[in-house]
């Protein structure tokens, strides 16, 4: 499988950067490219370097990296550049996604050469901007928690975390009318439904009106709530720069940074949710809490967050879950009410999410629970190919096929496996391994 892995890589490859997989999205994602980033460096540093700088050449200029870049406009896909900017055509899209480039950014330099620390040292300013937009245009009264103005902003574009935020949008009735092209494309019961769309387009349009105004979609937009997995990524991300801004010799930055993380780490405490003993979404427009225990939740290992009470409560939920569906970790705890074991994030398992659970667990010296969500992450692609998420009953892949992070995930949970010869055949564009 690490040979299909490569393959399903390299067929995505377009010129520079990855799509996620073909027709389904046909453009370059923000994190996706971080996690696919981090697979090939196993293969060709080079190559790696190059996504990333892909990546951050479409950063705005108040330091926002959008999350997606349309590098073309491709009719496979919805809703393109035109949608997202009223008097322009965007190359991008206008809010972001998870921030994750520090912790890639950091884990290839830490196992990489003086080229890998050369070409990190080329990103490390707009690293730091990046940062600093989320500050400034997530958490604008500084309260130490960072919110997200649309559900897609947190790359969990359906999962339950959202539904009181999303129910209470009322839909403008001059919606502009809209064709999806995601369901023709993956079977509809494995996609959000069209209410959701409906509600995550009415978002976008008020975007668009305003002209994405970063106060204004805070203070006033349809939708905004507090993402544990933004928070917790987010965190891990800056204790991540804090290590490359000292591997580095970058000393300007290292009190602004302290700053950053002490903050953080006093927000996330806000997440957490006593109604379930842990941390969940909250939606900011009618102050409630959302009572599902997700992926996303378990991340707080992941950002090394939580008292030992806390952390305790969490390993228990970690079990309970892992003990209730053949394969882990799914993206809502099967017990709740929304669970769906084949709809997007609202119950599948998702390689990427198994990755930073997977590690934050291993930090946490949860050994056990750890080496069973990688042994599930690994045995689901071998059974099951590169599918976009798999059904946490059954194994069965879903959504987009031959998809770069599945990809991605597999060779870096099997690097010790990826030898010389396979570095070469990945740099020979031509070759398809067999």
């Amino acid at each position: 499988m690490l040979k299909e892995a490569i393959n399903v890589i390299k067929k995505n490859d377009r010129g520079g950067f990855t799509i996620p997989t073909n027709r389904l999205y046909p453009h370059q994602w923000n994190w996706d490219s971080g996690f696919t980033a981090l697979g090939i460096s196993l293969l060709d540093k080079s190559r790696a370097w190059q996504e990333l700088i892909m990546l951050v050449n479409s950063q705005w200029q108040d330091g926002m990296i959008p999350h997606i870049i349309f590098h073309e406009n491709n009719p496979n896909y919805f809703p393109g550049p035109e949608q997202w900017q009223k008097n322009s055509i965007s190359q991008t899209s206008c809010h972001s996604q998870p921030p994750v480039l520090a912790s890639i950014i950091w884990q290839m330099v830490k196992r990489g050469s003086d080229y890998d620390q050369m070409k990190a040292g080329t990103l490390f300013n707009s690293i730091i901007a990046y940062h600093r937009w989320y500050f400034l245009a997530r958490d604008p009264n500084n309260e130490g928690v960072i919110s997200i103005i649309h559900p897609w902003e947190s790359g969990r574009d359906n999962c339950p975390d959202w539904d009181i935020g999303l129910r209470n949008i009322k839909i403008p009735k001059d919606l502009k009318k809209y064709l999806r092209k995601d369901t023709s494309h993956v079977d509809d019961m494995e996609r959000p439904t069209d209410d959701h769309y409906d509600r995550f387009m009415s978002i976008l349009q008020f975007g668009r009106n305003c002209n994405w105004d970063k106060l204004k979609m805070h203070n006033e937009g349809p939708f905004l709530a507090i993402d544990p997995g933004v928070n917790f990524i987010f965190l891990r991300a800056n204790r991540d720069l804090l290590l490359l801004a000292n591997h580095l010799g970058y000393s300007n930055h290292i009190d602004e940074i302290k700053k950053w993380i002490k903050v953080l780490e006093e927000g996330c405490q806000k997440m957490w949710n006593k109604n379930v003993n842990a941390f969940t979404a909250y939606d900011r427009r009618s102050n409630t809490f959302c009572n599902a225990i997700t992926n996303a939740s378990f991340l707080c290992f992941y950002a090394d967050i939580g008292s030992k009470v806390q952390k305790q409560f969490m390993i228990d939920h970690c079990k309970r879950i892992l003990d209730i569906c053949n394969f882990g970790m799914p993206s809502l705890d099967p017990n709740h009410q929304s669970f769906e074991s084949k709809r997007y994030w609202r119950g599948p398992v998702w390689s990427v999410m198994n990755y930073m659970v997977n590690d934050g667990l291993e930090n946490e010296n949860e050994y056990e629970l750890a080496e069973k969500i990688k042994n599930d992450t690994i045995n689901l692609v071998e059974n099951n190919g590169m599918a976009e998420y798999f059904d946490p009953e059954t194994g069965v892949g879903l959504g987009g096929k031959d998809f770069s992070w599945t990809a991605a995930v597999h060779l870096e949970l099997l690097k010790e496996r990826i030898d010389l010869k396979l570095q070469n055949k990945f740099k020979n564009k031509n070759n398809v391994l067999n």
